[in-house]
């Protein structure tokens, strides 16, 4: 079994087959907000690292007072769920149930003194994402999604843009990965020139999941990104999708696990996007 992937099954809790997902829903909000208490507890003054090793443990330290949280909830919630904590994995995952959480999406962030960070804890039934939250710890904000049953902000439904043209639209992107190869950073910058063509505004930061909460919010009409990890987009995925937007690749083509660039946009400007990432 890979390092990243952990079999919690045998865990004594709730009967998973008396729980609705809804239910669900509502217990693993409770998870994420608590877990992200004890995050915003650390969070203040830039945490200096001279080295990568001294950053990776400082990186290390914030997941852990997340996992210390989340873990036994979430385990006690869906014991049969098997885990994946390792937010750069990709790929599809076998069948069943596994619970795919960041403990502190856009970590290096918080290190730095930044706001723009998250926690997300998502539930994937056989690589279909069920059910998401992610709690903004620095604003209050806690969004969720359940499949079919629509995206929500503190409980107000979610809609994307109908912003009509790409050329009046704010896009986004974001660096799927600090030590990604050369040919992938060069696509990525080729993007954003052709996107800074054809769009209204270009944004470009750190974390994805902050990105796709605005395109689901119709604050943003599109986000795109190369390469990528389940962590980083299952979560808007989902968000996304149910509040009425479209998920592809930069080409067009239907996403999954294994693809190897992404798209979310409002469904009115997702053809232009396409042809402007196409080029």
């Amino acid at each position: 079994m890979p390092e990243s992937i952990q079999d919690t099954a045998g865990t004594e809790a709730a009967d998973p087959a008396t729980t609705s997902d809804a239910d669900l829903l509502a217990g693993t909000e409770s998870a994420v907000r608590a877990a992200g208490a004890a995050l915003r507890d650390r969070f203040g003054d830039v945490v200096p690292y001279r080295t990568f090793d001294e950053l990776m443990r400082a990186l290390a330290a914030n997941d852990d007072t997340v996992l210390d949280i989340l873990r036994p909830r979430l385990t006690a919630l869906r014991p049969n769920a098997r885990w994946v904590e390792e937010e750069l994995a990709g790929g599809a995952l076998p069948a069943g149930e596994w619970w795919v959480v960041d403990p502190a999406e856009g970590n290096v962030n918080h290190l730095h003194g930044l706001p723009e960070w998250a926690v997300t804890a998502t539930l994937v039934r056989d690589n279909q994402p069920v059910l998401t939250v992610v709690h903004l710890p620095m604003t209050g904000e806690t969004y969720t999604a359940l499949a079919g049953a629509g995206a929500h902000l503190d409980g107000r439904p979610l809609h994307v843009s109908r912003t009509p043209d790409l050329g009046l639209s704010i896009v986004a992107t974001s660096q799927a990965r600090p030590d990604e190869d050369e040919k992938v950073v060069r696509r990525v910058g080729a993007s954003i020139t052709e996107m800074l063509v054809d769009a209204l505004v270009v944004r470009t930061s750190v974390p994805a999941t902050l990105h796709l909460l605005n395109v689901a919010a119709g604050r943003i009409e599109a986000f795109w990104q190369f390469a990528g990890a389940r962590a980083d987009l299952l979560p808007g995925i989902l968000l996304v999708t149910e509040a009425g937007g479209r998920i592809s690749d930069a080409e067009g083509r239907p996403w999954t696990p294994e693809s190897e660039s992404f798209l979310a946009a409002a469904p009115d400007v997702h053809a232009a996007a396409v042809a402007t990432l196409s080029r």
